[in-house]
């Protein structure tokens, strides 16, 4: 197996850094900031994750709307924004990155939970799997309403990065 890497930009009180996550086959983490390396572990915590960074704890609380976290660092509080370099791609390209009729694996893991059934009526932002990745759980949303046309996976399935989860009917 090879490494993974995954590319975030993150905004956090109006300054924007680039940060890559690398994962090692052993689940062991390397994480860059602007291209620095910095010290870095990842644990799972309830609604979240406890990052720390170069000595320094963050509790990542997942919440509100599906781009953005709720950080906590002792009396450090704030909402940082989060988008992965595939949403920044498609928006490059022209395409918004609320309209994908698609719903595909971000990195490769498991499929933990199916949460909608082709012919469902959804909402955008509506949860629909449940991926294990990194050993943490990550609930995938749609970006736009619609109705399910197709549930592609099972659950206890692996999934590589871009697997195509779930369809939506086109309108």
């Amino acid at each position: 197996m090879t490494r993974r890497t995954m590319r975030y930009r993150v905004t956090l009180e109006g300054t924007e850094r680039d940060i890559d996550v690398q994962i090692a086959p052993g689940g062991s983490v390397a994480v860059t900031v602007d291209g620095e390396p910095v010290d870095a572990d990842v644990r799972r915590i309830p609604g979240g994750v406890s990052l720390t960074l170069d000595g320094k704890v963050f509790d990542v609380l997942v919440g509100g709307p599906a781009e953005s976290m709720d950080l906590a660092a002792g009396v450090l509080r704030g909402t940082a924004s989060v988008e992965s370099e595939r949403n920044r791609s498609r928006k490059k390209k022209g395409g918004a990155a609320g309209d994908s009729s698609e719903i595909r694996a971000p990195m490769p893991g498991r499929i933990v939970k199916i949460l909608v059934a082709a012919g469902d009526t959804i909402e955008a932002g509506a949860p629909v799997v449940v991926v294990e990745a990194m050993k943490m759980e990550n609930e995938l949303r749609a970006e736009k309403a619609g109705k399910i046309a197709a549930v592609e996976v099972e659950e206890g399935q692996a999934v590589e990065s871009g697997t195509l989860l779930v369809k939506l009917a086109d309108e």
